[in-house]
């Protein structure tokens, strides 16, 4: 049973020593440090308990790649691991909403307004499906790397979330996880036929006009063999105007074992079609001429909860994969794993936009209607070997990653319509604006040893080497001849020697004790090809509108230290607390030409910080299930610059706060099985006040001098459920999510509006603050079949 869990997808199964699968949830991270302490006080004596009543031993992967697993107790930082009976439980609208309700640290910036186009931060580094957004957080899917070659972003819509047994997140800059590792990388297992074996299915549909039908089926035979279909539909008409969407995605899964050698052969394919309104202004901004006064005036969003800027704004996505994963007991302490697969990827967007210039003499001109296509093609392979040697517990491997990338981006002049749609003009053919042809090849080679120094002390040592080239030949129009041309041919290479080391002791006999751990890792990324298109001073360009030919851009290093404790007890009590501070050098970030400029390119920023602390406390006993988390997040420039946020050039010095992310947040969960068959449960997220694009350095306008304070306001979110489930075969529930309605804004940005406050178009720029305002009450009803 050990060896059919551990060929599970990315490597993070979680097993008891001795055979079976835990039952018992993952040993998340709770809030109350005084609730903490008190349980430390009283860890001596329940570490007397006899060995039959001692907590689970939790084994998990230390790599993407599957193998034997490591004690979680071992290692010298924390990890969460959130498997498909709490998803299940949870009810969350997805995964990445899963994480925003239960995971300290995490929270989902509502850019795009789409539940499954997620802007994703974690202790303040970003997965996000946006294109230009500075990645810092890698995913797999069964070991293999869901970052897109161009630009690094994660489509979140093409993983196949019901098909999911079990999600895990790592934070810091772990090497082993090789590019983009640096606050953190997030994993993803499927199931398979052993797994998963017989009929699951789940229908759901609610407010918004939402449905959605899960169906997976998985088979295990006696000879080896298994087999494994999952797939998904779902469809929305959104909260937002015009803001329908769709997705679908299928899993097929088909592999042998015979107890040595194992395999698995799998297929996903995925299709979208989401829309993402983006921000939206709240209201405008002006000074008064006769008192000199600032004025806010209440704008779209503070007149209209579901409206919208401009539209359209569709993304399509399609992707195909095909990954071989293998594994080969060599004896009872050495396993070998592998895998190899091919991906192909393709999105095409329609943006409707303001026109760049507004020409009052054709005023008929002006929007534009902007469109894209993009086909992502990567292949690669990565190997592992894992044994365990008397003390040691030690891993090698290497990773190969290889994509082509053809990016093309169209522009056609067009008009407003009465909504704020744009349309395009008639007889205007869209023009070819930017056209990239471009390759990446990354290795990477890495060791990792856990190390028992004594009966209660472990050291933990990893070294991995990175080195990657990435090759582009861009053509664009010139901004000063308008003449289409194509640049010469671009190669940069990076590479990087990324080491972390850390300890971790029990306090106390027995493993029910007390763990101290503390840790320091390196890891590093490279310049995604739409960053060194736009990286010159002497040829800038708006993003997304252009790219140019480019000058070098440095790789981004980020070294995080982190320390705490973490306990679990076997009277139901599970506690956590970690400090940490992650530094990045040579971070990008968008930079402006000169303060009166409005043109701008991506540099290399000398330093930035994300500092701060986790608290976790939970309760398991009988019918109850509680938890709570709480963070604190400080994360500032550490250096002085000028960056181009929104409208704005903002100065920026040492100490400076980044936007959009709140320095407090707070979680806490609860289920109650109060009868046979029923439970309710209840969770509640909390975050506090977070600065603003355009406005980190308090001023609305370059050249001011009067503080004007936008921050976005705190708020909390709580979240209803119930559940009936008369046999194991099937459940009924229902959730409430926004219980009370709160109005929230998750994002905001100062930015220009060219309409009124009722939506009509007068073509006079205006400051406003634009936010992404959070969806209203919703209830969704669902019905869980399995046999």
């Amino acid at each position: 049973m050990m060896r059919a869990d551990r060929s599970v997808g990315a490597g993070f199964a979680m097993m008891r020593r001795g055979g079976s699968v835990t039952r018992r949830a993952p040993a998340p991270h709770r809030l109350g440090l005084a609730l903490m302490l008190a349980g430390l006080w009283t860890a001596p004596a329940t570490a007397q308990v006899a060995s039959a009543t001692l907590p689970d031993v939790e084994v998990i992967g230390t790599s993407p790649l599957p193998g034997q697993g490591i004690d979680r107790d071992l290692l010298p930082y924390s990890t969460q691991l959130i498997r498909r009976e709490r998803i299940d439980a949870a009810k969350a609208d997805t995964l990445s909403d899963l994480l925003n309700r239960r995971v300290p640290g995490v929270q989902l910036n509502e850019v795009q307004g789409s539940p499954f186009q997620s802007d994703l931060t974690y202790r303040g580094f970003r997965a996000s499906a946006l294109l230009g957004t500075s990645a810092g957080i890698s995913a797999y899917l069964d070991g293999v790397r869901m970052n897109e070659p161009f630009g690094d972003v994660i489509n979140f819509d093409l993983i196949p979330e019901f098909s999911v047994s079990s999600l895990s997140l790592v934070p810091g800059a772990n090497p082993a996880f090789g590019l983009n590792s640096l606050g953190g990388a997030l994993a993803y297992t499927t199931f398979d036929g052993r797994s998963a074996p017989g009929l699951r299915a789940e229908l759901s549909g609610g407010s918004f006009g939402r449905g959605r039908l899960d169906l997976s089926y998985g088979a295990n035979f006696d000879s080896g063999w298994h087999a494994y279909f999952g797939a998904t539909g779902f469809k929305e008409d959104g909260w937002r105007d015009f803001s329908e969407g769709r997705l679908g995605n299928l899993l097929a899964k088909v592999g042998h074992d015979d107890g040595t050698t194992a395999w698995t052969l799998s297929g996903l394919y995925g299709q979208s079609k989401l829309v993402g309104n983006g921000l939206v202004p709240w209201y405008t901004i002006e000074e008064d001429d006769a008192t000199e006064a600032i004025v806010f005036t209440p704008d779209l969003y503070a007149n209209r909860r579901e409206a919208v800027y401009t539209h359209p704004d569709q993304t399509q996505n399609r992707l195909g994969q095909l990954t071989l994963n293998l594994r080969h007991t060599v004896d009872a302490q050495s396993t070998l794993s592998g895998l190899v697969y091919v991906r192909n990827s393709r999105r095409e967007t329609v943006n409707g936009d303001e026109a760049e210039e507004f020409d009052e003499e054709e005023p008929e001109v002006n929007a534009a209607f902007n469109t894209t296509e993009t086909e992502q093609t990567g292949y690669g392979a990565a190997i592992g070997f894992e044994r365990k040697s008397g003390a040691h517990q030690w891993q090698v491997g290497a990773t190969l990653d290889a994509s082509k990338v053809r990016y093309r981006q169209f522009e056609q002049e067009g008009s407003f319509t009465p909504d704020r749609g744009v349309a395009p003009l008639e007889g205007e053919e869209r023009e070819l604006s930017v056209d990239v042809d471009g390759r990446s090849l990354a290795w990477g080679a890495y060791a990792s040893d856990t190390w028992q120094l004594g009966n209660s002390t472990w050291l933990t040592g990893t070294l991995r080497f990175n080195w990657a080239r990435v090759e582009n030949t861009l053509s664009s129009v010139d901004d000063d001849t308008d003449e289409f041309e194509v640049r010469p041919r671009e190669s940069f290479s990076y590479k990087s020697l990324n080491p972390a080391l850390g300890i971790a002791h029990r306090l106390g006999e027995g493993s029910g004790g007390p763990t101290l751990f503390a840790n320091i890792a390196r890891n590093n990324r490279v310049p995604t090809v739409i960053e060194l298109g736009c990286a010159d001073p002497e040829e800038p360009c708006r993003l997304p509108a252009g790219l140019q030919a480019d000058p070098f851009l440095e790789q981004v290093t980020s070294t995080t230290v982190e320390a705490g404790v973490r306990w679990r007890s076997v009277s139901g009590w599970r506690a956590n607390f970690e400090a940490y501070r992650s530094d990045n050098r040579n971070d990008i970030l968008f930079r402006s030409v000169s303060v009166n400029g409005q043109l701008g390119y991506f540099a290399n920023f000398p330093k930035t910080r994300h500092q701060g602390a986790d608290l976790e406390l939970g309760y398991s006993a009988g019918p109850l299930d509680l938890s709570a988390g709480f963070s604190f997040l400080d994360a500032t420039y550490q250096a002085d610059g000028v960056l181009r946020q929104g409208e704005r050039n903002v100065t920026i010095t040492r100490g400076t706060r980044i936007a959009n992310l709140p320095r407090q947040m707070l979680k806490l969960s609860a289920d109650w099985r109060l009868a046979e068959g029923f439970s309710l449960g209840a969770d509640l997220q909390a975050f506090g006040r977070r600065g603003v694009a355009g406005n980190e350095d308090g001023l609305i306008e370059d050249d001011g001098d009067e503080q004007v304070d936008l921050s976005l306001p705190g708020y909390g979110i709580l979240n209803l459920r119930a559940s009936w489930q008369p046999s194991k075969s099937w459940e009924l529930y229902v959730k409430l999510n926004n219980a009370t309605d709160k109005r929230s804004q998750s994002f905001g940005a100062l930015a220009e509006t060219v309409f009124n406050a009722d939506g009509s178009f007068n073509g006079d720029d205006r400051d406003a603050l634009f936010v992404g305002p959070g969806a209203p009450r919703s209830v969704f009803v669902g019905l869980r079949l399995r046999y």
